[in-house]
């Protein structure tokens, strides 16, 4: 409130308000246009039913006058009482400006596919990263929140997957400077966001733009009065929708005795042999601290709940901004701090920026940005233990005992010697910290009229921490304590320098033409060491020398470097037919020495249809654009150095009773290895109708990536078994569609809705050799769980078909089966798998392709609503025929009596009951089957409600009297509902912990961190 009071008093100072009025009216017909906006230095007000209004302004503000469909006028006040305006309807409703690779376009004049998100759109969805924002808002981009965790794990995917080997992730380009993420980047600094996704505009970019381009632009300054933005929310989290279910103390003691009657008819000559009379569940009920004298449990603990936490989180941005005619600046300083749902997980984040623009003479102008950010996350979930601690956490042991010490499953006989989901939680850290500097300077300096040329040198640099520590007490090989630390730093800077030109002729021709060359280098550094061992949990990771046993240690460094060279031509002819043009020469010191560089070009035709005389005056159509292009880029993303021999170090040999380390070649060179390339053709058209009411968008697309780089097989005379070679290829081909609506418009009430769908099909073409690829990209559970296949697309699960439960009439076909339960016979109660080959053997010939982690379509509904001051959001996500492959399904439903399980195990096979999916209960040491098949196969089809929001924009007329220019409130609630096609346990979209580094993983999952419901308030103040 003192900010706030010195604000206003400043203000007051400055100049005097005064009330102005005035009537909006249109152009052409003459009449009082209601619901116009009216907007001076932040302060907004809309027009009456007439087209009047009135709003208290200083004498020398500046009104803009805006409203959609109509040119947006700008009219300084100049001391007057009485400011009438006449607006002009705009042409088309597309002339917004758009960033793209090395320049700005209006998106009337694109001839690519570009999606963009205003700063608005980004507002309406408040999240801790960027990711989180774009989910659902661009057709054609895929991202998958994949964890619960605050800053958790996010997958980007534009228009499929191009690669087997190299990354699928698109190029980010922050402020003209190129990143492999955006993770650091704090939401609220950010104007725009445009995503490059065919051939024509992402060829710009050459070798690092196949798998897409996401450029982000931040705020600058402005000139007039400085303002100051201040926002700040609060939230909570709770357990989300579709949680899983667990067996409660009860029913776990229920299943335990079944499973051990079971033992009998499942293991008759062990039972017999009195193999399994000690494990008897009544002799092993005898703990005082945990039964009664009747074996009864004493507790009944809900783990989940006593791992979640409901603390409140904070984020707190401050920005401000201003500046002259020739000078502007804008400052920004942030602090976040999100708590997790779960327990000890957390993310903090400080960050600040600052840029500048200076316009030094009528031909130079210069500029700059500086960005910091510190962010540091306790990440529970790294490894997938906590989670499935949770899970199968005994329900009948108390979090602690009496005496404070905590339980574990290992105090009850037999059962799987697992830890305390609670202690583990608090004992065992994983840190990491992150340090971004992102930096960038710029000028420009106009030549003659027409041409300008523009230099820009940027740099990043990240370093990170990876600190972690494991308590004595939670030590079960007798290691007494480990700790480890991992630092890594890598250094990255690029030298833009191109010249754009631009000129008319008459008004028939136009042209946009640049020419540029391009220098990039990125250095790595790393080393890390980890020993076990510690006299007390006291030092942790802050003292790694405190540590005295099994030390490991090791460094490593990498660099490589680019030289690259691009142009670009944008030719229009009467402003509506439309060519583009781009080539870019890319050279990379990863590749052959044969093949260092090559080229990427595109072509991109488009015609507005809607400026032809036959359509200028149709009161249906108001924009039509069909746009087609084709153009090669590549994919450049794979390690430094691979394509040369490399040393490896780690040989050891006794040489005179000595033991010796040695270093050798680990791999074979290839001068030929060059880069992968992705051909793309698109199809486009944009078509507004009734005044850009309603607009929509659509695409069909085809992608081919040739030169995959894969393993091929060497003659085994060369000392090794393959050499990496382009010899690969995969196509993708999808849709894209999106429609935006603005449904009713009124002075009091307007309602819009923005509907987007995605469908992309992939198959891989041709692989190193017409074998299988078993293990790549997913993970090795049980068996492998992902193939690629000549014919089938990437990221498709490889299991066996679960047909059912053998019944009791099928006794004898069972028995003819050879043994896939530890050599006991096959008997009704046993999981019966689809034989393929007819050999009455369940092998690895029976595998097959059982599903596919990737949807046939996804996208978002998203109804915005406002009545005077109020607005409502309701943002609704969906995807489906995306299968999920739940591998905590072996552990959680296979087996029992080992740790709890889900609920479903009540409803497991019997004589009774003979048409369950889930085999008979025994005890597992009777014989039982765990194998990746189709009943952990589920359909992950999902609708969601991702975000409900309610706003209010208090009166301008009241926040004016404190000296305040606008002043928002509102509340969101976040994955407030799922609906699921099928019982899968969790979130259909999360990726089990442990299995994100694959990069066909989606969909696995393996007792992943929850994604929690969010409760948040906010509020955005500036003045």
């Amino acid at each position: 409130m003192l900010v706030v009071a010195a604000s206003a008093y400043v203000k007051g100072m400055a100049q005097e308000k005064t009330e102005v009025r005035g009537v909006v009216r249109d152009a052409e017909t003459q009449q009082g246009m209601a619901g116009v906006t009216v907007a001076a230095s932040g302060a907004t007000v809309k027009t009456d039913s007439i087209g009047s209004y009135r709003m208290e302004v200083g004498p020398n503000a500046v009104l803009t006058f805006s409203s959609v469909g109509y040119e947006s006028v700008e009219i300084p006040v100049n001391s007057r009482r009485v400011v009438d305006v006449m607006l002009q309807k705009s042409t088309t409703a597309l002339d917004q400006v758009v960033v793209i690779g090395y320049g700005t376009q209006r998106k009337s004049d694109l001839t690519g596919s570009v999606g963009s998100i205003s700063e608005r759109t980004l507002k309406e969805r408040p999240a801790s990263s960027v990711n989180e924002m774009l989910a659902g808002r661009i057709s054609g981009v895929q991202v998958n929140v994949n964890s619960g965790r605050p800053g958790g794990f996010t997958n980007v995917r534009v228009r499929g997957f191009s690669s087997i080997n190299s990354s699928n992730d698109p190029l980010y380009v922050i402020d003209g400077v190129m990143t492999e993420s955006m993770g650091f980047i704090n939401p609220t600094d950010i104007v725009s966001i445009e995503i490059l996704k065919d051939a024509s505009s992402t060829a710009i970019y050459g070798a690092r733009g196949a798998n897409g381009v996401i450029l982000i632009t931040t705020k600058r300054g402005k000139s007039g009065f400085s303002e100051v933005n201040y926002n700040v929310d609060v939230s909570t989290p709770t357990l989300g929708p579709n949680m899983p279910k667990y067996l409660n103390a009860r029913e776990y003691l229920q299943v335990e005795d079944i499973a051990y009657r079971n033992i009998e008819k499942y293991d008759p000559v062990g039972w017999a042999d009195g193999k399994y009379e000690l494990r008897n569940p009544a002799l092993n009920r005898t703990d005082p601290r945990l039964f009664d004298s009747e074996g009864n449990p004493l507790y009944d603990t809900d783990w989940m709940d006593e791992a979640t936490q409901h603390r409140i989180s904070q984020n707190h941005q401050l920005g401000i901004t201003g500046g002259s005619d020739s000078r502007s600046y804008a400052v920004s300083l942030g602090y976040r701090d999100d708590q997790g749902l779960i327990k000890t997980s957390y993310m903090k984040r400080y960050n600040g920026r600052l840029t500048f623009d200076d316009q030094v003479r009528d031909w130079l102008k210069v500029g700059g940005t500086l960005t910091y950010n510190y962010q540091t996350e306790n990440r529970v979930d790294q490894d997938y233990l906590p989670i499935r601690m949770i899970a199968e956490g005994l329900p009948f042991l108390p979090v602690k005992y009496p005496d404070g010490s905590w339980s574990a499953n290992r105090d009850y006989p037999y059962a799987e010697a697992s830890l305390n989901p609670i202690q583990y939680l608090y004992e065992r850290k994983y840190i990491l910290n992150t340090q971004t500097a992102l930096g960038n300077i710029y000028s420009n300096i106009r030549l003659f009229e027409g041409l300008e040329m523009r230099t820009e040198l940027g740099t990043s640099n990240i370093t990170q921490e990876i600190n972690t520590s494991v308590s004595r007490g939670l030590s079960i090989m007798g290691e007494q304590g480990s700790a480890s630390v991992n630092n890594g730093r890598t250094n990255f800077w690029s030298l833009d320098h191109y010249f754009t030109y631009n000129n008319s002729l008459s008004d028939v021709h136009s042209i946009n033409a640049m020419l540029g060359m391009s220098w990039q280098e990125s250095s790595a550094f790393g080393i890390n060491v980890s020993v076990q061992n510690f006299p007390s949990d006291y030092f942790g990771f802050n003292n790694i020398g405190a540590g005295s046993n099994n030390p490991i240690y090791g460094s490593g460094a990498s660099r490589f470097s680019f030289n690259s060279y691009f142009g670009r031509v944008n030719y229009s002819m009467f402003n509506k037919y439309l060519l583009t043009v781009t080539g870019r020469i890319d050279g990379s010191s990863k590749f052959g020495d044969n093949y260092k560089y090559a080229f990427f070009p595109s072509a991109a035709l488009a015609w507005r249809v809607s400026d032809e005389p036959f359509l200028r005056q149709n009161e249906v159509v108001s924009n039509l654009k069909l746009r087609m292009s084709y153009g090669v880029t590549g994919n450049s993303e794979i390690p430094p150095y691979s394509s040369l021999s490399l040393l490896n170090s780690g040989y050891i040999a006794v040489l005179g009773d000595q033991r010796v380390g040695g270093t050798g070649i680990g791999r074979l060179a290839n001068p030929d290895l060059r880069w992968e390339k992705t051909a793309q053709s698109d199809v486009g058209v944009e078509l507004g109708l009734f005044n850009n009411r309603i607009a929509i968008e659509g695409d069909l697309y085809y992608r081919k990536t040739t030169d995959m780089l894969l393993d091929a097989p060497v003659p085994r005379s060369s000392g090794y078994a393959t050499i990496r070679r382009n010899v690969g290829s995969m196509e993708n081909k999808g849709i894209e569609l999106t429609v935006n609506s603005r449904n009713i418009e009124n002075n009091a009430f307007s309602w819009k809705t923005t509907f987007n769908i995605s469908m992309n099909r992939n198959k891989v073409l041709s692989l190193a050799t017409p074998s299988d690829i078993i293990g790549v990209g997913g993970v090795v559970f049980i068996n492998p769980t992902n193939i690629i296949r000549e014919g089938a697309p990437v990221g498709s699960f490889y299991g066996l078909i679960r047909e059912g439960i053998w019944s009791e009439a099928e006794r004898e076909e069972a028995a003819k089966f050879a043994s896939y339960r530890n050599g006991l016979p096959i008997l009704p109660g046993d999981i019966k798998y689809r034989d393929v080959n007819g050999d009455y053997a369940i092998t690895d010939a029976d595998r097959m392709i059982i599903g596919n982690g990737s949807p046939d379509g996804w996208g978002a509904l998203v109804n915005e609503f406002t009545y005077r001051n109020w607005g409502l959001t309701v943002d609704l996500q969906y995807a489906y025929g995306n299968d999920v492959f739940e591998l905590s399904m072996g552990s959680s439903e296979d087996r029992v009596a080992l740790a709890n399980s889900y609920r479903t195990v009540l409803n497991a096979w019997t004589p009774e009951n003979q048409h369950s999916i889930i085999p008979e209960l025994r005890d597992t040491r009777a014989g039982y089957v765990i194998n990746e098949d189709t009943h952990w196969l589920k359909d992950g089809s999902f609708v969601r409600g991702r975000n409900l929001a309610l706003s209010y924009t208090l009166p301008s007329g009241m926040t004016q009297r404190w000296g305040v220019n606008q002043l928002r409130v509102y509340a969101s609630l976040q994955n407030f509902f799922l609906i699921v096609s099928d019982e899968v346990n969790g979130d259909p979209e999360t990726v089990g912990t442990g299995f994100g580094a694959g990069a066909f993983s989606q969909g696995l999952t393996y007792h992943a961190y929850p994604k929690p419901t969010l409760y948040m308030l906010g509020v955005n103040v500036s003045f």
